[in-house]
């Protein structure tokens, strides 16, 4: 008999967002009752330093109005829908965004689930590195060995890993000499490329001590591929598209 050929584990990519609205806990939710046992959200600060999980640094993408996460306190922010109307219709017009506290609340009871956690950069512009990373590392705590911190500016990443001795993750501005230069010095346990930036050419990614994670993958064949060059996981949005095509090609096989 032959083996069935393996495929790179599936990372929620800000949870099921094809179908909910990204980074909620609806989305994360119905990501791991779909089976995923890898999720990744994004966080960022607001004004009185609450981690919470969004994206973008202003509303307009997910929320449809003007104004920076960055300048609202979470009281004011809780209570803004981020349902992402323009892409999701009025479907979950009345989700809310939540809190890194309540995301790590309900990692706790998610057994056998870890959590890629980004660290945005424009929190990190915005209030500084230091105060930042101790505010997500400090709400983390009690799940922290769930966790990888990830995040694109490498000098954070080299400090969550001397403040807290947990799984870190680079995400990848470029695929070039001076970024494998710098993921060799750091050798973190994960990195994290957009298909977009990686050589057309199929050729295999850089071998080190990380385990490769690729976005965006819609498709079998293109997580195929990404194994093929040497990917341990990749990152989806569509969830059960990604995890229905696995199922059929191992019955097919």
């Amino acid at each position: 008999m032959h083996a069935t050929p393996r495929l790179p584990e599936v990372i929620a990519h800000r949870g099921n967002a094809a179908e909910f609205p990204e980074n909620t806990l609806q989305a994360l939710e119905s990501a791991v009752e779909l089976g995923v046992r890898h999720v990744e959200f994004d966080v960022q600060l607001t004004a009185d330093s609450v981690p919470v999980l969004f994206h973008d640094g202003d509303l307009e993408r997910v929320a449809g109005r003007e104004g920076s996460v960055h300048d609202l306190t979470w009281t004011a922010l809780a209570e803004i829908p981020v349902g992402e109307v323009s892409r999701l219709g009025h479907r979950h017009a009345f989700t809310y965004p939540p809190s890194l506290a309540q995301a790590a609340d309900a990692l706790a009871g998610w057994e056998g689930v870890t959590a890629f956690v980004e660290i945005k950069r424009s929190s990190l512009r915005r209030f500084g590195r230091e105060a930042v990373l101790k505010r997500v590392t400090e709400v983390l705590k009690p799940v922290l060995d769930r966790c990888v911190l990830i995040s694109f500016d490498l000098p954070s990443v080299k400090i969550l890993r001397l403040m807290t001795g947990a799984r870190v993750g680079w995400v990848l501005s470029q695929y070039d000499e001076a970024a494998l230069a710098d993921a060799t010095a750091v050798a973190p346990e994960f990195l994290f490329a957009n298909l977009e930036r990686l050589p057309p050419d199929g050729s295999a990614l850089w071998p080190g001590p990380w385990q490769w994670a690729l976005y965006e993958v819609r498709d079998l064949r293109t997580a195929r591929e990404c194994h093929a060059r040497g990917a341990h996981f990749v990152e989806t949005m569509t969830v059960r598209g990604l995890l229905r095509a696995y199922e059929e090609s191992r019955h097919a096989w």
